[in-house]
């Protein structure tokens, strides 16, 4: 018995090790999509782990990192060059999206760097809360940062995501100073994020941001609802109702008042 737990004590460490080195990914999930996750067509890795509780995320079962398969780089490789035709035909590439990717940040960083090798775009796909966690070197190989700003108040902010806006808007600034290119964001909820004063304050915070070349407005569906009864989570969106095209177009003007093209 004791033979055994140290042999499953070891094999947990090199995991872990692969995981530090990034070696290796904890994947939810992968789709090939066209002109969603960044610009042409996009082979998206959706990555296992994330710290926030966002009340409309659609994929709860992206949560635990734990929950994840164990993907080795190299498979990931491989996919990235089996469908580079495909990228240099449409203008795509790699995003790495979540959960939040940058819970393995040692993995995107490889990842990237490879991508740059081969001559594909990359895309983080992020809320930007860990923003600390991407290196420089991350960034450097990184062309394009999808980023969601969740609300512009720090209490809606905080009860849209259980967490703190002050990294994100952090993250952002570093964004402007590297001069990254950055499309941002925003899911818009009836009675959550909708708010005039919430709403402007996004726009004055990403209105500081100069390489943000567009703003997309995403708004609030009940497709995620399914999972998080699968996953005996209490859903509190439950009788919310997407907006409607007059408020969807409202909150698109408020953010084109700040001189921002706006989607």
């Amino acid at each position: 018995m004791v033979a055994i737990q140290l042999g499953q004590t070891e094999f947990h460490h090199e995991q872990l090790d692969a995981h530090r080195a990034g070696t290796v990914a904890s994947v939810h999930s992968w789709e090939l999509v066209t002109a969603v996750d960044g610009p042409g067509t996009r082979l998206t890795y959706f990555l296992s782990g994330c710290l926030l509780r966002c009340q409309y995320c659609h994929n709860p079962d992206t949560w635990k990192m734990r929950d994840g398969a164990l993907t080795p780089i190299d498979d990931v490789l491989a996919r990235i060059r089996r469908y580079r035709p495909v990228f240099t035909a449409t203008g795509g590439g790699l995003t790495l999206s979540g959960g939040e990717p940058l819970m393995q940040p040692a993995f995107v960083a490889r990842v990237f760097a490879e991508c740059h090798e081969l001559g594909v775009h990359t895309t983080l796909d992020t809320s930007g809360y860990l923003g600390a966690s991407a290196s420089d070197e991350l960034l450097d190989h990184t062309d394009l940062v999808l980023l969601d700003v969740k609300s512009g108040r720090p209490d809606t902010y905080r009860e849209v995501t259980g967490r703190e806006l002050a990294p994100t808007i952090a993250f952002g600034d570093r964004l402007r100073a590297r001069g990254t290119n950055v499309w941002v964001r925003f899911v818009l909820v009836p009675g959550l994020t909708d708010a005039v004063d919430n709403v402007d304050a996004v726009a004055e915070i990403v209105a500081r941001w100069p390489n943000v070349s567009r703003v997309e407005v995403l708004p609030f569906h009940q497709m995620g609802e399914d999972k998080w009864n699968r996953l005996a989570i209490p859903y509190p969106l439950h009788r919310v109702q997407p907006p409607d095209a007059a408020l969807q177009e409202r909150v698109r003007e408020q953010f084109r008042a700040h001189g921002l093209t706006t989607f």
